[in-house]
């Protein structure tokens, strides 16, 4: 899923074989380099760099003029950036899907229908209720001086996406249901749920930014009961009402001290089993980084997609 494609007339560049992911964030912004498979001179690396969100062209451009990298880029927006809704899909052709939307959503999300990039995928289908599309959206006039900034250098944007698919992409292809518990340094916590490849479920969960700042003591009087309550309540929606297969794992990426604790509480308080999300072994020590990983991991989830497909 990538908004680019709305907005890649606007701008062209030269391509590149090497892999950047760039996450935009509250406070921050993180990049993941990986060099193409034959660059013995270069090191897959990831960084991180203070910022804010009235900031982010200022210093897109510092990044891109003090750090020396460059490669096909994958930008993830920040929660802040962008609104995922869920609509009834509109009775016109596919073609005509993507200009309905603005019109459909225009009174539910904060940007005029004139001043709007959106993308979609569809939900999990439900006997007997109409289709439902799930739409993602956001403001043309902020993202054209972010887009501009990056396309400066030797930066080549082939993607915008958003957190839950650069999440999505760190999963292994599997055909059982994988629900996932993430969050990005200082945001909040969210949960998503991918099947096959494909994100079939999200959800914000509010109240838990400040996660990190916890003890374990102070977690165990409230947070966890209350973070498995959500997985619970998403669980049962995505089972029962959707009508879905069984969630078989939950992978958790939190980038915080009490992860490990968390963990082994949520396992004692749920049925399914409950494992650190795993990142490639470069990036092990680099979780605080996963969306932007996620970001260069594109093609493989991709391949591995199309690999579990071409053997069924």
């Amino acid at each position: 899923m990538s908004l680019i494609s709305n907005i890649k007339q606007v701008f062209t560049k030269k391509e590149s074989s090497h892999k950047l992911g760039i996450s935009l964030r509250q406070n921050s912004l993180a990049y993941c380099f990986v060099p193409q498979e034959n660059s013995s001179s270069l090191t897959a690396k990831c960084q991180q760099l203070t910022t804010s969100n009235d900031k982010y062209v200022e210093d897109l451009t510092d990044f891109s003029s003090h750090h020396s990298v460059q490669g096909q880029c994958q930008l993830v927006l920040s929660a802040e950036q962008y609104q995922m809704i869920q609509v009834e899909k509109p009775d016109v052709p596919e073609s005509e899907i993507a200009g309905a939307l603005k019109w459909q959503i225009k009174d539910l999300v904060p940007y005029s229908p004139d001043d709007m990039v959106l993308d979609y995928f569809y939900a999990p289908v439900q006997q007997g209720v109409a289709e439902k599309l799930y739409v993602i959206c956001t403001p043309l006039n902020a993202l054209k001086p972010i887009v501009s900034t990056l396309m400066n250098e030797d930066i080549s944007l082939t993607a915008i996406t958003v957190e839950e698919f650069a999440f999505a992409n760190l999963l292994p292809f599997s055909d059982d249901a994988q629900l996932m518990l993430c969050q990005q340094p200082d945001e909040e916590v969210f949960i998503t749920i991918v099947k096959q490849g494909r994100l079939c479920f999200h959800r914000r969960l509010r109240g838990f930014a400040q996660l990190g700042s916890k003890s374990e003591e102070e977690l165990s009087f409230g947070a966890i009961d209350s973070l498995s309550l959500e997985i619970q309540k998403s669980t049962d929606y995505f089972e029962r009402q959707l009508k879905q297969s069984m969630i078989r794992s939950i992978q958790v990426i939190l980038p915080i001290a009490t992860e490990s604790y968390i963990i082994s509480k949520l396992a004692e308080n749920t049925n399914i089993k409950v494992n650190p999300l795993a990142l490639p072994e470069e990036f092990v020590s680099s979780r605080d980084m996963a969306a932007a990983i996620g970001a260069t991991m594109v093609d493989k989830a991709v391949v591995e997609n199309k690999e579990m497909n071409d053997d069924q």
